[in-house]
């Protein structure tokens, strides 16, 4: 229940984030959407790492951080890309 609520607190926040960039290029508002779903797969992801946690498996927990850590990373490249397009 908790993983769902989270889940669906970042995707409204994207939603409402792709609202307030009315004032942005088509392309640039394409690549901040794409960010943010990037980001929602990262929290996805460290949701099902605090999972693997209280079931006790450590190597499945830290396998899916650095998952997580690497998919947050590529929504931020992606995030500084859409801020450079004009």
């Amino acid at each position: 229940m908790k993983s769902i609520f989270k889940t669906s607190m970042v995707v409204s926040v994207a939603a409402l984030s792709l609202g307030l960039a009315a004032c942005d290029s088509a392309a640039e508002d394409q690549m901040e959407a794409e960010a943010d779903v990037v980001d929602a797969q990262a929290d996805v992801i460290e949701e099902e790492a605090d999972l693997a946690a209280e079931q006790g498996m450590e190597m499945e927990e830290e396998a899916l951080d650095q998952e997580a850590d690497a998919v947050e990373d590529q929504a931020d490249m992606i995030d500084d890309q859409a801020g450079e397009v004009e």
